[in-house]
């Protein structure tokens, strides 16, 4: 994909087709772009379950037209029985990844479409539930055909997951892994869907499917009860934001490691590289990712717990000139450090009046913890994983305690009056995407989704991998390589547009009203536009 798609009444991205056009369908049907990404986001839970899904976590950034920047913190708590206690008598030292021991926080997702929901109904009357979530309701009910993403990680995953509660039924029909072109049907899901249509979404938290959704958590195993889902609620928060040539960067507070990003861009923003894909360019960006990656790996976490406020770091403009001075032009900095996990999807859609949104949602691993809810057809995340068993220190569990997040939506004004929406999967990676998506449009002028369909690279860890080294895609300049490689870094090459870069996505809304969008190759998604 080179070509970068236009409009002027409406865009979506997502990184499913069907979700995309599911959103853009509520744009035509007169739907606001927060109303548009409920649609979308409630598809994806349908036709990506191995990416997202509404028994985990989200976060929203949205760009009002006239100059505000507001976010949205829809992640769930640990369970007030999850504590030391719990885990030591159940026999483990650390939380398990996967299985009902792993499904130990609430999943806020739900919730944080209630509050943009009354966000945007503030704005205009907007649609009814019934509508945002036809097309879900939909698939789960008929069927959506599987891509070979999917196809291909269910068989990769089906040792660690095949003898989880449920999985086995909804996912490995016959005992097997599926083949693309499968149809995958969810009819519990389905109704689920169609009671929160009737009931409200609130109904996920406290009524009777609240209640269902406790009793089948609590049979299987999951520290997590009724009085958890009674207590949680989305919140409103102001977002991380930082000043760069030319443009205001926004992100999403802790618990999410949005300061990460804002801190490469910010570093980045200090560092001379005049040809993009260069050296200087590469070399640079990793480096900033260092330095950033060293800030949230020690000071980021649950906020209530934290020692120090994320926005005073983006605010001192020495402190940042300090780190920036810290990263060698030439040799690259030990590493590793300790890698952040996930798997997640991002979306974003703008709307005629000029309206943005950026928008993530995740299980955290693929699948999250494999737990599938008889009742109800839903994957529980276990973004509580993450949690230490610990007595203190960073991300150490507590009872009502928020886990450090990898999500982050981003977003951009730029000082010409451009508005910009950006985001993707990939955990660690999130940070290095978004900083070569921006600084490949924003800095050097290359065409939206050449930005985005460019190599890409990623420092760390990924889930299921023991290699910390810095992979990166074989479409890069094999002068550049070799420099890296002279630099110090230590190097492992992977395939062209592997989902291992994450599935990125962007929008941007110019001052005359025309949309570009782009989507990601690596993906199964596209912009759907009008």
């Amino acid at each position: 994909m080179l070509n970068t798609p236009r409009s002027l009444r409406g865009m979506v991205t997502s990184p499913h087709h069907l979700a995309s056009q599911a959103g853009l369908d509520v744009l035509r049907d007169g739907g606001t772009a927060i109303e548009a990404v409920v649609a979308t986001a409630a598809a994806l839970a349908v036709v990506y379950p191995h990416m997202t899904g509404i028994g985990g976590d989200a976060f929203w950034l949205v760009m009002w037209p006239d100059g505000r920047t507001e976010t949205i913190d829809a992640c769930g708590a640990a369970a007030r029985r999850a504590d030391l206690e719990f885990y030591r008598a159940a026999g483990c030292d650390t939380i398990p990844w996967r299985g009902p021991l792993a499904a130990n926080t609430v999943a806020g997702t739900v919730s944080g479409w209630e509050l943009a929901l009354e966000w945007s109904h503030a704005m205009q009357p907007g649609l009814g539930l019934h509508r945002l979530l036809r097309d879900a309701i939909y698939y789960a009910e008929q069927g959506v055909p599987i891509t070979e993403g999917g196809a291909a990680l269910t068989a990769s995953k089906m040792g660690e997951l095949a003898a989880i509660p449920g999985f086995r039924q909804l996912f490995l029909p016959g005992g097997h892994a599926p083949q693309a072109g499968d149809i995958l049907h969810n009819q519990a899901l389905a109704h689920t869907l169609r009671r929160l249509a009737g009931d409200g979404l609130d109904s996920f938290y406290r009524g009777a499917l609240a209640r269902d959704l406790a009793e089948d958590l609590r049979q299987l195993g999951s520290p997590l009860d009724l009085a958890d889902l009674n207590t949680h609620h989305a919140q409103a928060r102001p977002p991380l934001h930082v000043d760069i040539a030319g443009a205001r960067l926004f992100n999403m507070a802790p618990p999410t490691q949005g300061v990460a990003s804002l801190l490469i861009l910010a570093l980045f923003d200090r560092l001379r590289a005049e040809e993009v894909d260069g050296f200087d360019y590469f070399h640079g960006l990793v480096e900033a990712t260092k330095q950033a990656f060293r800030y949230r790996d020690t000071h980021v976490g649950d906020p209530a717990f934290m020692s120090v406020v994320a926005q005073e770091v983006l605010d001192d403009a020495m402190a940042l000139d300090r780190m920036a001075l810290e990263i060698d032009p030439e040799i690259a900095a030990p590493w590793p450090h300790p890698p952040q996990m996930g798997d997640t999807v991002w979306m974003g859609a703008v709307d005629a009046d000029g309206v943005a949104v950026s928008m993530i949602q995740s299980v955290y691993f693929e699948y999250g913890s494999g737990v599938v809810l008889p009742r109800s057809g839903i994957v529980w995340q276990n973004r509580g994983a993450s949690f230490q068993l610990a007595e203190k220190g960073w991300n150490a569990l507590r009872p009502g305690r928020k886990p450090f997040h990898t999500l982050n939506p981003a977003g951009a004004r730029f000082a010409d009056g451009r508005t910009m929406v950006y985001g993707t999967m990939g955990g660690e990676g999130q940070p290095q995407t978004q900083a070569a998506l921006f600084t490949r449009y924003a800095r050097y002028g290359v065409p939206l989704q050449q930005a985005v369909t460019a190599p890409r690279w990623l420092l760390g860890r990924t889930w299921g991998e023991t290699s910390t080294s810095l992979k990166y895609e074989d479409r890069f300049a094999p002068e550049v390589i070799a420099r890296m490689a002279a630099a110090g870094h230590v190097l492992e090459p992977m395939p062209a547009f592997t989902s291992t870069m994450g599935h990125a996505g962007a929008l941007v809304l110019h001052p005359s009203g025309l949309i570009e969008g782009a989507t990601d190759p690596r993906s199964d998604g596209m912009v759907a536009a009008w």
